[in-house]
């Protein structure tokens, strides 16, 4: 006899989520006071599954129980046999297919933090390339499931590695912007550096007894034969000083680490890793919920 049954199951563990399968049978055409069923062992002894003969690829057979129950109807009381299996789903599949992926997509994505700030193509690639990534990612693994209105265990462990992951794309946005920031500033201060200052004329004047007045006194013999040309009464020199300050040249800085990226090259493994650490010993050390016992 072979008999094709189905199992309701709640998928809120998933795939760390067990089951407990019924299998009911019994006579509908005669009621209780005609025919009574009853396991001949017992139900403890009754239900019995061999250990080579039954193999599941994606369940543990952790344990089956049995019973009897009776429903009334309108036509009078029945009895129903029922038997129950509990089954505990096989995580390595989903480890495999899709954990591992999502976890090497997040450590991929926070390479990028240990690149030059200057790198825009390269961080660009890695950004772009692991949010693609998880989102194809996201989308099979929701192909093996059945279309359920709730979130399971595997889509919050997707959802933050894509939150880690957009997040990473959008630190470098961030340490973009405040660099190009920062050039623009360095660039101001170089032209402002490089205006020249204005410097205060200082008027020379003639006087009648060959003085000249420059802000302090001072006498000088001018001979007529002399090679020196005459300054007139109207002649007005400006000196300029004769200090040059050099002026620097605007030097931007290549191969500087941001701030940004110092912090994210620590903030970024360690919050991954606590909800690793948090998230798994959440589900693998506690005892299993069996759905529909």
């Amino acid at each position: 006899l072979t008999i094709s049954a189905e199992c309701p199951m709640q998928l809120e563990d998933f795939p760390m989520d067990a089951h407990a399968c019924p299998l009911k049978f019994g006579s509908y055409a005669y009621p209780i006071s005609e025919v009574v069923y009853k396991w001949t062992q017992g139900p403890a002894k009754s239900v019995v599954v061999a250990e080579d003969g039954s193999r599941l690829n994606q369940y543990h057979l952790i344990g089956q129980t049995a019973g009897t129950e009776d429903i009334s109807t309108s036509r009078g009381l029945y009895t129903v046999m029922m038997a129950h299996f509990y089954l505990k789903r096989k995580i390595g599949y989903f480890v495999i297919q899709t954990y591992m992926p999502c976890f090497m997509t997040v450590i991929l994505s926070q390479v990028s933090f240990w690149l030059n700030r200057e790198s825009v193509p390269a961080r660009t690639v890695f950004g772009v390339t692991t949010v693609l990534t998880m989102t194809t990612l996201s989308i099979s693994a929701r192909n093996s499931l059945p279309k359920v209105a709730y979130a399971t265990a595997m889509d919050w462990f997707i959802a933050v590695c894509y939150a880690f992951v957009f997040s990473a794309l959008i630190e470098f946005a961030t340490v973009n912007y405040f660099t190009k920031r920062s050039w623009a500033w360095d660039g101001k201060k170089a032209m402002e550096a490089q205006q020249p200052k204005k410097k205060d004329p200082l008027a020379l004047s003639k006087k009648p007894n060959n003085t000249c007045s420059t802000g302090m006194n001072f006498t000088a013999n001018i001979t007529k034969d002399s090679a020196i040309a005459t300054i007139s009464n109207s002649t007005t020199v400006q000196m300029k000083s004769s200090e040059t300050k050099a002026t620097p040249d605007p030097k931007k800085t290549y191969n500087s680490v941001s701030k940004i990226d110092k912090m994210s090259r620590i903030v970024f493994p360690v919050l991954f890793g606590t909800f690793n650490l948090v998230y798994w010993a959440t589900y693998l050390n506690r005892e299993p919920v069996i759905k529909g016992a």
